[in-house]
């Protein structure tokens, strides 16, 4: 579980100061360690084309995701994407440019609709071959600014909400991803598949989703840049549900500047989402970032979210200083409740769970064997053996057991979170210490997969922002015995761009990024 539109032509309008295309070494034409702006910048030189870019990445799939380390990230390949890769390179030899992200590979977590050949399952047995009846909006976004959709990752089954037992990056459809830092290690979700391909690789940019820590956990643990963004920036038509009130999608990239350019294309308006009719206009200074953001910033520490691993929070207190390097004005040990609306929370998203479920399987997946909540309760229990061989489905039958959205008890439970979460919780530590944003560790360090016992979730910085609504960024703080730790940057709703523009000048000042070495076992045998 755990607005406007920007009309951009290159990643050069982003501002995000990438050299000249004429000054990129050769191995920019690799997809495992070259940010999508420069090798937009080299397809714009004539360097590199979208068909060599999805068939390098076709090939990286196949040596690293099913053969070689098998992380096992990628559900589906998009049968379509080396024709249409030429399709757009045609275009663009005749001088036409669809937009900013013209050419370049995408992969979508699989539980977004694409209106294609390729299945959206959610990971589910029971959505296996079943066909999305339209794109949802930000396919068609992302279409429309000239990307490939390359393929569909694979995920914490049904987005990581069917039990308290759960293994992140397992599903009945994908099987189990594997983090490309250590094999034995989580990957994190419920973008788990997002996370693992990105890190190693396998296309220039991801899109995956959350409800409350599923886009900005992987990123952390698989060493990646993800931004969850405010609730309503983004449309959430299409995407399999969970909550209308915490679901969103974002980017997960190895840079900020993929982040950011990624970010431009998924954020508008959507008369199908009522939620981004509330986003406000272009404000001064969005779609760029701004020069030494970093200086005279006010940060607030939020310090009882920090792991209690020494090791791991001494990587977070080195990124402190980094920061006061840079001249932010760090304020220490800002308070925020923990607890107060805690279970309230998981009440809102069983809840809407059982309502919105079955919305987006009438609306998307007409023809598919089971159409409601009640329905994937009943298939996953005929086909116990594939879809509940490790874990069950205890969280679907508590929601099953729910009224609908008109019950007192959920109304209660949706009050007390937006007024922990927000008037009592981020909003009332922004304002009292005129805060830009808050920081801590995104969470801990990968844990060692354990199918028989679940995950074993360490301290985590996700829930504020999820049950606020309010935008996260986490970005790569580096290793801790080579298993990544990310920083994260919390703000007030629609701050996206200041906190992209945070983010960047920390990730300019640390450089903490590693690639993977896909190390088969990180303790001794």
């Amino acid at each position: 579980m755990h607005r406007r539109t920007l009309l951009l032509s290159s990643a050069s309008t982003l501002g995000l100061g990438v050299a000249g295309a004429a000054t990129l070494p050769a191995k920019a034409a690799s997809p495992l360690d070259t940010e999508a702006v420069r090798l937009l910048q080299a397809m714009a030189a004539g360097q590199m084309t979208a068909e060599r870019l999805v068939r390098d990445s076709l090939a990286r799939i196949n040596a690293i995701d099913r053969r070689g380390p098998r992380i096992n990230s990628v559900i589906e390949l998009n049968p379509d994407a080396a024709a249409l890769a030429r399709s757009l390179d045609a275009e663009r030899k005749a001088g036409k440019l669809r937009g900013p992200l013209h050419g370049l590979p995408v992969l979508l977590k699989d539980n977004i609709a694409t209106g294609d050949r390729m299945s959206t399952s959610a990971g589910s047995l029971a959505l296996d071959g079943v066909r999305a009846v339209r794109d949802a909006h930000i396919v068609k976004r992302l279409r429309d600014a000239g990307a490939v959709i390359l393929g569909k990752t694979n995920l914490s089954e049904w987005a990581n909400i069917r039990s308290t037992r759960s293994v992140s990056g397992w599903s009945g459809r994908g099987g189990l991803t594997r983090n490309p830092y250590a094999l034995d290690r989580s990957t994190s979700g419920s973008s788990s598949g997002t996370g693992a391909a990105i890190a190693a690789g396998l296309a220039a940019l991801g899109v995956g989703t959350e409800t409350d820590g599923s886009i900005v956990s992987p990123a952390s643990i698989n060493g990646l840049v993800g931004l969850k963004p405010t609730v309503g920036r983004v449309s959430r038509d299409g995407i399999v549900p969970i909550s209308h009130t915490q679901d969103t999608a974002g980017p997960m990239t190895r840079s900020v500047a993929d982040a950011a350019l990624l970010y431009a294309v998924l954020a508008g308006a959507d008369s199908a989402d009522a939620a981004t009719a509330a986003a406000p206009g272009a404000q001064p200074g969005d779609g760029s970032f701004k020069p030494n953001a970093l200086k005279g910033a006010r940060l607030g520490v939020a310090r009882g979210y920090f792991t209690g691993f020494d090791e791991a929070d001494a990587v977070i207190e080195q990124a402190i200083a980094v920061l006061k390097a840079q001249g932010a004005e760090i304020i220490d040990n800002v308070e925020l409740p923990s607890s107060s609306y805690g279970d309230a929370e998981l009440d809102v998203l069983l809840y809407e769970l059982k309502h919105d479920l079955g919305v987006w399987l009438k609306t998307f997946a007409p023809q598919a064997p089971v159409q409601s909540l009640a329905d994937v309760i009943a298939w996953n229990i005929r086909h116990r053996d594939r879809e509940m061989p490790w874990f069950g489905q205890e969280l679907f039958e508590k929601a099953q057991a729910l009224g609908g959205l008109d019950t007192p008890a959920y109304r209660a439970a949706l009050a007390l979170c937006a007024k922990g979460s927000r008037e009592e919780g981020i909003d009332r530590a922004l304002q009292a210490h005129q805060l830009d944003a808050l920081i801590a560790p995104t969470g801990g360090p990968a844990w060692l997969i354990d199918p028989i016992a679940g995950d074993h979730f360490s301290a985590s910085f996700s829930t504020p922002a999820a049950v606020a609504g309010y935008p996260h960024l986490t970005v790569p703080a580096g290793l801790v015995r080579g298993l990544p730790m990310g920083l994260s940057f919390v703000g007030p709703a629609w701050s996206e761009w200041r906190l992209l523009s945070l983010g960047a000048a920390y990730e300019a000042a640390s450089q903490a990024r590693r690639p993977p070495h896909f190390i088969k076992r990180s303790v001794p045998v």
